[in-house]
């Protein structure tokens, strides 16, 4: 039989420290440790399989330790709210799990730890201690396993410590693991042990007598150099006392039965509403917890409609037409292929729904003639998505006012997805039946359950019901409304129209391409192979670690669990140690393109010859736009490669590519922006912002700026739009932290707008909780208030450049909506086919080919104004390599 003790604030220690501190629920608890702690949990339980469990917590009151001695664990900093805030709701699941706490005032948790093992062992049962503290080994034995845990970027793992490998570590028994720490004393818990003996001091002395009581007792025949001896005698009471409070009792006042920690089954209804408020919705499956049939949750929820018909008759279908009409919007959603349709209809406190399903209504596509019409206002999920389907099948976009995708997306930009089911969870604590009851192609079919696959398609249709009442109020109230109904709503129908376009590749430009890469590999693994004097798989980590590392000597710079790093950041720093890592990492960047864009991109040109990448609205929290399959927004700039690549984009023939792009537009907003006047005044005078900022950073004249001072100075200026720092800033110039931070004085001497904008934006960021753009899309920023230096740092970085990267998404989201309008106005074939961050491509005939970059041009420069200009230049060509 097997008792698993969890040393239950070691382990959420580490939870909270290994997984992102960026978890919480919509209300703002704080859930990284919870959920770091359960997954580690899960884990321990899927490996020990223990018949016993019980979980120890310390309590707040002093234990005996501490009035032994003032100074234990003194030095230790209280807990973090944000993991104090977890704790009594980590707790609360513990206890719907039916798993067993302990926690007992004046005594620590490593004490119940040793009292729960020796009655365990007592009665012939086995003990696995987990715990991420060292200060356990002690208690093992041949009944007790101490299995150390670690957890680091959401990584955990996890080491057995037997009696064998103990003593192959230590070199003696585990229970003198008391005696080290007598000797050296501990750090962590403000033990003093003997002053001036060290680790390597104190393993030498037990080597020669494990026990520190007989080490004392025959002090005149240790083996030790005088010094030591003296700081031995010196510290024999310090010793004495660092040995009482290192040893971990097992004898505590403890009401401990074995039979109390075995396995229960789950309160199920219980952890099902925990885990609901906690938003862990993954989770809820991978324990099979089910919400009984409940969609109505303890914020308020929503019920579901009232009354639902399955449409069958064209009349039915015309009068509901006609009754939508009249509604200020009804709430939708279609099956894939538009095979059917559930519409609800009504108010917050009731409402109605219908099914219409393409083989059970006639007259079903002049009914979808009918809904998809500007008369009739929808509100729906994703309705880009949907925009695809509504232009294969030749129906309008028009009449959509609402998307609760975006919506949810606009209130929460850092989420990263918003699928229904999950919206269910963390908007009403409601969980739902899972979407692909609908979205199977045989969900309707007579062998399946009709009242099944109806109900999950109303259930849904009600959760976006549900989500607009919720999420329009909440959008107005933050002021929302401008990236909402002005941006990102409205761009929905040109992004579906730039994907359903898509963008020609010329096959014969790839395949060159592809060989120009395969010839340039095959240089790169012959001077690599030459370097290292063997043959190697170049992209293997450990085979490349071992070149690097063990037989060209180079030092390590960073370590992972499974050996050396040969990460990109790496090689950059080793590049100038050894010319075989300049070759490296040409070599990597060379197959992953060749893998990206021949391979990949070959596999996904359509029959019309031409790829259709998706473009992602919902993806990034600055509001830019990303694009999967392929994702055309990573093709390298400003290199050879780049370059090359873009000859394999094409027009067809007849007709050009325009391909406009803003001028450093982020630099102007935070000249805008910040009100720098000095910033200001070099944009609206027409210079150079680099040469002007290299001359006051090297205090040169303009006209002597040198080309290596510009791009320091280009490296400064866009490094202080994405709040670079010293250090970052010296590794990518390649200078001393010195002459970095010297360079940053100096910008910030001369653009003295800047530096006091940066401070006041992180700082209202702190006071609001949130940085926005000048369109009011907002990003929250919990991590300026953490108690953690790299989650507070990683926020004030953020704080300063989403405003301005935000920004710039936005103008650039405008300007596409203006050059759309603008080309239909103008009654030109010229369409837009891709957005790039701040550049647009248009294809358009050769003759409109003057009057469309007039208009890009100026509709782009029209979309705002600002405090300098905002400038866009527009090119022509036949492949996007002459038009860039």
């Amino acid at each position: 039989m097997k008792l698993m003790a969890i040393d239950g604030n070691s382990i959420v220690n580490r939870a909270f420290y290994g997984v992102s501190q960026n978890l919480s629920t919509r209300d703002g608890l704080p859930t990284n440790a919870i959920f770091g702690f359960l997954n580690i949990l899960l884990k321990l339980l899927d490996e020990e399989k223990p018949d016993g469990l019980a979980v120890t917590f310390d309590m707040r009151a002093p234990t005996f330790r501490h009035l032994a001695y003032e100074g234990y664990k003194a030095q230790r900093k209280g807990m973090p709210e944000e993991l104090a805030a977890q704790m009594p709701v980590l707790k609360q699941v513990l206890d719907a799990m039916n798993i067993r706490r302990y926690e007992l005032a004046g005594w620590e948790a490593d004490d119940l730890l040793g009292t729960m093992s020796a009655a365990a062992a007592a009665q012939g049962w086995d003990t696995v201690v987990v715990t991420g503290d060292k200060d356990a080994l002690q208690l093992i034995d041949e009944h007790v396993t101490v299995k150390l845990v670690s957890t680091r970027m959401g990584q955990t793992t996890t080491r057995d410590m037997t009696p064998q490998a103990f003593r192959e570590q230590y070199g003696f028994d585990p229970i003198h693991m008391i005696d080290l720490k007598a000797l050296m004393g501990d750090a962590s818990d403000n033990i003093p042990g003997v002053k001036g003996i060290g680790e390597k001091t104190a393993m030498a002395l037990l080597a020669q007598c494990p026990d520190v009581k007989r080490l004392y007792a025959g002090l005149d025949q240790v083996e030790a150099k005088p010094a030591v001896r003296k700081k031995l005698e010196e510290g024999r009471e310090a010793a004495q006392m660092s040995y009482e409070l290192a040893t971990i009792h097992r004898d505590a006042p403890l009401d401990f039965r074995l039979e109390d920690t075995a396995r229960r089954p789950f309160d199920e209804p219980a952890l099902y509403q925990l885990l609901l408020r906690l938003e862990f919705a993954k989770l809820i499956d991978r324990l099979g917890l089910s919400g009984q049939g409940e969609v109505k949750g303890e914020q308020g929820g929503y019920g579901g409609v009232c009354e639902s018909e399955l449409v069958e008759s064209a009349d039915r279908a015309r009068q509901l037409l006609e009754l939508w009409r009249g509604r200020d919007h009804v709430s939708f959603l279609a099956l894939p292929e538009l095979r059917g349709m559930c519409v609800e209809w009504g108010d917050e406190q009731s409402g109605r729904a219908a099914v219409l399903l393409e083989d059970r209504l006639d007259g079903y596509q002049a009914f979808l003639q009918g809904f998809f019409s500007p008369q009739i206002k929808k509100v729906t999920h994703d309705c880009k998505g949907l925009m695809g389907q509504l232009l294969q099948a030749g129906l309008g976009l028009e009449g959509f006012v609402f998307d609760t995708a975006i919506g949810a997306y606009l209130l929460a930009p850092t989420d990263g997805s918003y699928e229904l089911e999950k919206l269910a969870v963390s908007q009403f604590n409601a969980e739902l039946p899972k979407a692909q009851l609908y979205q199977e192609p045989d969900a309707f079919s007579p062998l399946t359950d009709m009242t099944q696959s109806l109900g999950a398609l109303m259930s849904h249709t009600a959760l976006v019901e549900a989500l607009y009442q919720k999420q329009k109020g909440n959008i107005q109230a933050l002021g929302l409304e401008r990236a909402c109904y002005e941006i990102d709503l409205p761009l929905c129908p040109v992004l579906a129209r730039m994907e359903r376009a898509g963008f020609q590749v010329d096959r014969g430009a790839l395949a060159r391409f592809g060989e120009l890469l395969t010839d340039g590999i095959g240089r790169e693994q012959a001077a690599i192979y030459d370097l290292a004097g063997e043959q190697f798989n170049i992209l293997s980590t450990k085979q490349l670690g071992h070149i690097l590392f063990d037989k060209l000597g180079l030092p390590p710079v960073k370590r992972t669990k499974t050996g050396y790093s040969t990460s990109a950041e790496v090689l950059e720093k080793l590049a100038p140690r050894h010319e075989i890592v300049a070759h490296v990492l040409e070599y990597r960047q060379l197959t992953k393109l060749n893998s990206t864009y021949v391979e990949g991109l070959g596999k996904l040109i359509g029959p019309d010859g031409r790829i259709h990448t998706s473009f992602q609205n919902t993806v990034t929290a600055t509001g830019r736009l990303s694009s999967t399959e392929p994702n055309l927004q990573n093709i390298p700039v400003r290199t050879p490669l780049g370059a090359e690549m873009r000859t394999m984009f094409v027009a067809p023939e007849g007709r050009v590519l325009v391909d406009a792009d803003y001028a450093q537009i982020e630099l102007r907003l935070l000249a805008h922006i910040s009100g720098d006047q000095a910033l200001i005044a070099a944009f609206n005078q027409g210079v150079d912002v680099h040469t002007v900022t290299a001359s006051q950073v090297f205090g040169v004249a303009p006209d002597q700026v040198t080309g290596q001072m510009r791009r320091a100075a280009k490296a400064v200026n866009f490094g202080i739009v994405y709040g670079i720092s010293a250090f970052a800033l010296a590794d990518d110039l390649h200078v001393t932290m010195a002459q970095a931070k010297e360079y940053m004085d100096k910008y910030f001497a001369h653009y003295a707008g800047v530096r006091a904008y940066m401070d006041r934006v992180v700082e209202q960021g702190r006071a609001d909780g949130y940085v926005s753009t000048l369109y009011g899309r907002r990003r929250w920023l919990p991590e300026l208030k953490s108690s953690n230096f790299n989650t507070r740092s990683f926020g004030e970085r953020v704080a300063l450049n989403m405003p301005i990267q935000g920004t710039a998404a936005d103008i650039i989201k405008l300007a596409m909506l203006r050059v759309d309008a603008a080309l239909a106005a103008a009654g030109l074939e010229a369409r837009l086919v891709l957005q790039v961050h701040d550049e647009l491509i248009v294809e358009c005939p050769q003759e409109e080919a003057e009057q469309v970059k007039a208009l890009l041009e100026g509709e782009m420069e029209a979309v705002v104004q600002l405090a300098v200009p905002l400038v866009a230049q527009a090119k022509a060509g036949r492949t996007w390599a002459q038009a860039h």
